[in-house]
């Protein structure tokens, strides 16, 4: 049996996935490695530790009472190795900043924080939902991102800093023909007996499918079923001309052609924005980002919630809320 110094940081990263997936594939999947290899480093470890760490049937993955009991020790390990890659590589590093879409809002914050900080290189990139920006995270392909934090599972949560940046409020993507393409706003009662896309069975945006289940609850407003995963504003135009549902979005969704982008009203929904990074990284350009963000929010009003405005109720994160509670009914 191994001594505690002697196991590896891979082993136990490859036991935190399986532990906070609960299923062997989706873990191999976030760690970027064939199910094979992690199924022989989970053995590896259970060998070294010398007690089994997990109960595997047919149909589920679930923890033993010493799996339970390492699985705190092993995030603090994580945590320490990765402080400590990041205190002798952050000044000389870029840093990788997540934008979601071309586009957005987020692309002003990036563009403020290399003004602020024109000695660092801060380099864009597209994930697409925040979930999978997390998981990106985590696994140290990825330094920041933006989304609604607190629709991210508690146990990605619990590994991951986030400040507040802005309520964003929300609209609806209609073909350019559509009936309700005329209006200036679209009142959510308008959408009753709607299918609207809001990203179901994408597995890189669970959050955002989230709040549209929340606010569609008790309004007769249906979540589209899952549609071919879109990349690329031609690629997205061509599903959207294909299927022609509507599409829940921001109001800063950038423009497409053949379609209108309208704000929904009574109620304003609102979408909570945060910059989401790893629990303990430092660097100097993730304190530009964060200067940036808050500059633009104050001198634009991005945290001002409107009256009568709806967002989940218990929302982690937001302003008075702690970022680890739990997000309630909309």
């Amino acid at each position: 049996m191994a001594t505690p110094y002697d196991i590896e940081p891979r082993l136990l990263r490859a036991f935190t996935a399986v532990a906070e997936e609960l299923h062997f594939t989706r873990a191999a999947g976030r760690l970027f490695v064939a199910q094979q290899a992690l199924s022989r480093d989970i053995r590896r470890l259970e060998r070294e530790v010398g007690v089994p760490l997990f109960v595997r049937t047919t149909r589920q993955v679930a923890l033993t009472p010493d799996g339970e009991r390492l699985l705190p020790y092993a995030r603090r390990v994580l945590d320490a190795h990765d402080a400590l890659r990041d205190a002798f590589r952050a000044e000389a590093r870029p840093l990788l900043v997540d934008l979601n879409t071309p586009g957005l809002v987020q692309d002003r914050i990036l563009r403020r924080a290399r003004e602020l900080a024109p000695e660092h290189e801060l380099m864009a990139r597209f994930e697409s939902g925040l979930t999978g920006a997390a998981r990106e995270i985590l696994a140290g392909r990825l330094d920041a991102s933006f989304g609604r934090y607190g629709g991210l599972p508690p146990a990605l949560r619990a590994r991951l800093d986030a400040c507040f940046v802005r309520y964003e409020p929300m609209a609806v993507l209609l073909p350019e023909d559509h009936e309700l393409a005329a209006l200036p706003e679209v009142p959510l009662a308008r959408l009753a007996g709607e299918h609207l896309y809001a990203g179901a069975g994408n597995d890189r945006t669970p959050e955002w499918t989230d709040l549209a289940a929340r606010l569609f609850a008790g309004r007769g407003i249906h979540l589209a079923p899952p549609a071919p995963l879109a990349v690329g504003k031609e690629e997205f135009q061509r599903i959207m001309a294909k299927h022609r549902r509507p599409v829940l979005a921001g109001t800063g969704f950038p423009p497409m052609p053949g379609c209108v982008l309208r704000p929904l009203v009574d109620p304003v929904p609102l979408s909570p924005v945060s910059l989401v990074w790893r629990k303990g990284l430092r660097h100097p350009a993730l304190d530009a980002l964060r200067t940036a963000a808050a500059e633009l929010g104050a001198r634009e009003g991005w945290l001002e919630r409107p009256p009568g405005s709806w967002l989940p109720d218990g929302e982690p994160g937001l302003p008075g809320v702690p970022l680890t509670g739990a997000a309630g009914p909309g």
